[in-house]
Parts: structure tokens; sequence; C-alpha cells
């Protein structure tokens, strides 16, 4: 079982960048494949972009498909999404989780190992 902590989120301006991590424990972390999801205020939960177990294969969601990027360093136990030319749609909690498969998930529901979530505000 992972456990999972977000840290990067902040206010920025539209336009602007930001990079978030998630930080696991636990035991082998290169087994996982790794979502990132948000949710805004009012709205259901949404996928965001996942990254298989070994880094090979990443997903994203059309919405920030060209301006997003998932990455991982498994030696670190960390997954990384770099976030560049932010809206104010993407205004929201961003939330890591673990699906224990080499390959990601399009079902929220098999994501576990849920982080406590960091917040992201685009505007000016």
């Amino acid at each position: 079982q992972l456990q999972l902590v977000e840290s990067g989120g902040g206010l920025v301006l539209p336009g602007g960048s930001l990079r978030l991590s998630c930080a696991a424990s636990g035991s082998s972390f290169d087994s996982y494949s790794i979502g990132w999801f948000r949710q805004a205020p009012g709205k259901e939960r949404e996928g965001v972009s996942c990254i298989s177990s070994s880094g090979s294969r990443t997903v994203y969601a059309d919405s920030v498909k060209g301006r997003f990027t998932i990455s991982r360093d498994n030696a670190k136990s960390t997954v990384y999404l770099q976030m560049n030319n932010l809206k104010p749609e993407d205004t929201a909690v961003y939330y890591c989780a673990a699906y224990p498969f080499f390959r990601c998930s399009s079902s929220t529901t098999d994501f576990g190992s849920w982080g406590q979530g960091t917040q992201v505000t685009v505007s000016s």
C-alpha cells in the first residue's frame, strides 16, 4: 500500500506555470501506475493525466494536452505534473492516486491511496 503526498500548488497568473509533485512512501512504487486528478468547486473529480509504472506510457485529458506533461522518477518514488500555459479553468484541487497495475486505467474508481490534494488557483 502506498501513501501519496501532493505538493507544488499555488496561485499563478493565466499563462503561467506550476510543477506539482506526488511523493510516495511504501513499497513497490514502480509497480503502480499513477494518475493526476482534479476537482473544481461544484464539479465532479476528473482525470487529468496518468503515467504507467515504467513511465513509458502517458495519457492526458483533451483539456490539458499540449500544456501539461506528466513524468516520474522511480528512484525518488515521485511523479511530477508540469503545467504550462495555465488557464482559469484549470483552477481546482489536484490529487494523485495509484493503480496497482503496469498500465493506466480509464476508471477513476480503480485508483486508490489518494493524497490530500494541493490547491491550484489560476487568476489575475
